[in-house]
């Protein structure tokens, strides 16, 4: 208090302001002051003193920048309109009514003379800008006393304009069509006393935008006479029908519209409708939510032609107040603009609703809904096609930049789906657009969009918000397209096979797809007919994601009857032909196609002709599509014709299927293993060479495979040994079909390598399985932590099979055991883990025994009788070399394994 009653006795002193740090360091100090009075009551003077004081600031320098005018403006504003009505303050202070009016009135006038005075300061358009843009939302406040401060406000200034407007004139009028439209919806307040002086604010404004006419012409004008010439021409204000105000002003201020005017005009009105839900009183709130209608109404039938340019600025506007609209009424005014601009440029209108922020919120959702929902509408038909042109577009632009607008579309036709009424137009392009979001769904795999996070709503409280997964958005889309076209059994199907889960993951996509167009196969979906011609001169086209998904669908509907009447070219010579594409899943989908086609009589001897050409399409496949695709053979080979079989096809097949028996996914190695067997039930005598040796080559691998643990693995093992032994002939012991580990259990494994090489007629079995080093063969490619890697290594270890066989020289001479797998051995004696080391010394020591004996027979002579007495040889290892003795050989492992620990 001191403060200001001290520099009011010294306010005009430059010296003063210089001893306290200079003006803006004064003005500081007084808009601290300001703050510091309460905003419930005007008691004392403290403001009004405050504000003279700033105003003769005003006139010093330095001037103001307009952010730090903007802010003196704001503080003081606010501290002068947040004050209750004069009327409210005298009630709770009776005794002092008439010194509070007093004061009131006062303290208003010093706030006006202040903003005029900052107005001279600096009157250019950024000037006024920063003066009357903190009044607009005091215009659209629901209090009737806070609305009258800052009309009257405004008038206030706009009356100075007028008298000072010489030197504002070559600088145009700013933010004329928020001004305007603020003024307008003062104009039918439900305040009589506002709308009056609204009206008169508006007769201001006028004058002032016809004197700048008036000045570029060179015309010399009485202000005056102007004004009260421009007050009958807009004509008095209208009690009853304030509405009838509103129609003129809009239609005389005509002639200084352009497109930024009438697109604040329009947002200014919409400003309106956020004070009309917090208007006191029923009647209050629809009294303005009228004025904003008409305004908006008018605006857009008669100036509508120049917003063509401003239209996204317009959507977003609309898309930024709905945040602040509740009021179901108010809302349905404030999206009014949408429909009314949509029925007139409907192209522009949706590109800027694309740009909404995603995922949609049910702000952005409305104005999607309202472009059909309310009139005048725009065409259903070409809204579609135009959301269909937006979903054919790639996410992903060449230079690697994403694009929303595919997703945007797919948003906005979800919202469209969710209105009865075009549901008829929907269908007509139904294929299309399941076509076209079946694609979407592949390119928006592993896709993230910046910015972009699940809606409020869908996250916890108290929690951050999950982060917005596009593919699963657009297969929601797939969802509510499927079901609006009533496929709900396809949909419900889908739910139950996980088809939507597979359809999100690049790997499995084409099985989701095939997934849906077999449950709309099996549910006779009326569409798939035009789907199917559709997709024809589809699978020819786009990128190799396009190509997939269009030939996952094609391939299903092959199914149809009416595939029949299309050339075979387009059915049997597009699967042929996918065969030799350089996508493995192109490649599996084909055989797709061949095995549905093969089930047609007239179809079945073309697609046999091809199995060779199947098989060998498999070669260097993934083990899980491998196994989709032989599934898909079966119809091949069932009609298959016994007596012209080749048997050269099944040993591929086995040879690519045996190669996957070490698969590290227990899925692809189960049923690879599960299809072999299947596949060896095919065969039929009499045996070739080539089978005998595959199935020979297949013994090993099973029996190890069986001791994985596995459970499920090791069922299928015991399935497809049995029947490779019921075609060989193999008569095993009951325990090689035992799936109990062989750790503890030497004589199990002994009896087993036993069989091989001394029961009656497998003698073959053994040659291939020892004498050739297939066991080892079989062995060292894997490398720990293979499967089986432990119980190959101690079948080896065991000395089993070397015992077993007393190896041919054809062994010896191959050299298959003593040179690359004695090196591999040696590697694995110093590995990590001690049972390996153990193991790989065991199994070295056998080896390499047995590979020096058989080497002296080899080499001894025939005829003598006693090989050891002639070449000094003696059973006992002390008489082997020094590299092929077995001197403590455990005891070396555990040294080899610690020294490998220390390294």
């Amino acid at each position: 208090m001191a403060l200001v009653e001290n520099v009011s006795n010294l306010q005009k002193s430059q010296d003063l302001l210089e001893a306290e740090g200079g003006k803006k360091t004064m003005m500081k100090k007084m808009m601290r002051q300001i703050q510091e009075e309460p905003l419930d009551s005007l008691s004392s003077s403290v403001r009004r003193q405050a504000m003279e004081i700033l105003t003769q600031l005003s006139h010093t320098q330095p001037t103001l920048g307009v952010r730090e005018r903007l802010e003196l403006v704001n503080t003081c504003v606010q501290s002068v309109f947040s004050l209750p009505s004069v009327q409210a303050m005298q009630e709770k202070d009776e005794a002092k009514a008439e010194t509070i009016q007093t004061l009131y009135h006062q303290t208003l006038e010093a706030l006006q003379t202040l903003l005029k005075a900052l107005f001279a300061e600096d009157p250019t358009p950024a000037g006024l800008k920063s003066i009357l843009e903190p009044l607009g939302p005091w215009m659209n406040s629901g209090k009737a006393h806070e609305r009258a401060r800052a009309v009257n406000s405004n008038v206030s200034v706009l009356n100075h304009v007028l008298l000072t407007l010489p030197f504002f004139v070559p600088l145009g009028f700013p933010a004329l069509g928020l001004l305007l439209g603020r003024l307008i919806l003062r104009v039918g307040d439900p305040d009589e006393e506002i709308g009056r002086e609204a009206l008169d604010g508006i007769v201001t404004l006028y004058t002032i935008l016809d004197l700048q006419k008036r000045a570029k012409d060179k015309e010399e004008t009485n202000k005056k006479e102007l004004y009260e010439s421009n007050k009958r021409f807009l004509g008095p204000y209208n009690s009853v029908s304030p509405c009838q105000n509103i129609l003129r002003v809009i239609a005389e201020f005509g002639d200084f519209l352009g497109p930024q005017q009438v697109k604040d005009l329009l947002l200014a009105a919409l400003e309106g409708l956020k004070g009309s839900s917090e208007a006191s009183g029923k009647d209050s709130g629809e009294t303005m939510q009228l004025a904003s209608e008409v305004t908006l109404s008018w605006v857009l039938e008669w100036y509508r032609h120049r917003v063509l340019e401003v239209i996204p600025e317009i959507m977003q506007g609309i898309y930024l107040q709905l945040s602040h609209i509740q009021e179901p009424r108010a809302r349905e005014v404030a999206l009014l603009p949408v429909s009314l601009l949509a029925s007139s440029f409907m192209t522009e209108v949706v590109v800027a609703l694309l740009m909404c922020p995603l995922p949609l919120d049910s702000n952005g959702a409305d104005m999607w809904r309202q472009l059909i929902l309310r009139k005048p509408s725009c065409d259903v038909r070409d809204l579609l096609d135009l959301l269909l042109g937006s979903l054919k577009e790639k996410p992903v632009t060449k230079k690697g930049r994403a694009s929303i607008v595919p997703l945007a579309a797919a948003s906005g036709l979800c919202e469209l789906l969710s209105v009865n009424s075009c549901m008829g137009r929907v269908r007509r392009i139904y294929p299309q657009l399941l076509l076209a979001l079946l694609i979407q769904v592949h390119y928006h795999i592993g896709l993230s969009l910046p910015g972009c996070m699940a809606p409020l709503k869908d996250a916890q409280k108290d929690t951050q918000p999950s982060a917005f997964v596009p593919v699963r958005w657009v297969v929601k889309v797939v969802k509510t397209l499927l079901l609006r076209m009533g496929c709900s059994y396809e949909a419900t199907f889908l739910e139950e096979q996980g088809g939507w889960e597979l359809m999100e993951q690049a790997e499995s996509h084409h099985r989701g797809v095939a997934l849906l167009a077999r449950a709309m196969v099996h549910y006779s979906c009326q569409e798939l007919c035009r789907i199917l011609y559709l997709l024809i001169p589809l699978l020819e086209r786009g990128d190799e994601k396009h190509k997939i998904t269009a030939t996952a669908f094609f391939v299903e509907l092959l199914q149809m009857e009416q595939v029949r009447r299309i050339p075979e070219e387009y059915s049997l010579g597009r699967m042929a032909e996918g065969l030799s594409h350089r996508d493995p899943i192109m490649k599996v989908l084909s055989i797709r196609g061949l095995g549905i086609l093969a089930r047609r009589t007239e179809k079945t001897a073309k697609v046999q002709a091809l199995l060779p050409s199947i098989v060998k399409g498999l070669k260097n496949v993934d083990g899980m599509l491998v196994v989709e695709a032989v599934h898909n053979l079966k119809a091949v080979f069932k009609g298959w014709d016994r007596k012209l079989m080749d048997s050269t096809v099944y040993v591929e097949m086995l040879q690519i299927l045996l190669l996957l028996f070490s698969d590290s996914r227990e899925d692809v190695r189960s049923s690879c293993i599960n299809l072999y067997g299947k596949v060896v039930q095919k065969l039929r005598a009499p045996r070739t060479q080539a089978v005998e040796e595959q199935l020979i080559s297949t013994l090993v691998p099973l029996l190890l495979t069986m001791q994985e643990g596995n459970a499920k693995v090791s069922q299928k093992c015991v399935k497809t040994l049995f029947r490779c032994s019921c075609f060989m002939a193999w008569e095993l012991p009951k325990r090689a079909y035992s799936r109990k580990p062989w750790d503890n259990q030497p004589q199990t494994v002994a009896k087993i390598c036993k069989y091989l090489v001394s029961a009656p007629g497998s003698t073959v079995v053994a040659y291939k399985c020892v004498g050739r080093g297939e066991l080892c063969v079989s062995l060292f490619p894997l490398s720990p932590p293979a499967p089986c890697f432990h119980d190959q290594l101690q079948a080896v270890g065991s000395g089993a099979f070397i015992s077993a066989s007393g190896f041919s020289p054809d062994f010896v001479l191959t050299g298959s055991i003593s040179l690359p797998h004695d090196a591999a051995l040696e590697n694995l004696r110093h590995d990590p883990e001690a049972s390996v080391c153990i193991y790989a010394a065991q199994a070295q020591d056998h080896l390499l025994a047995s590979c020096w004996r058989n080497s002296w027979l080899l080499h001894g002579d025939s005829g003598v009788c006693d090989p050891a007495t002639t070449h000094h040889w003696s059973p006992s290892c002390e008489n082997l070399p020094t590299s092929h003795q077995r001197r403590s050989w455990i005891m070396q492992a555990l040294g080899s394994w610690k020294m490998s620990l220390k390294q």
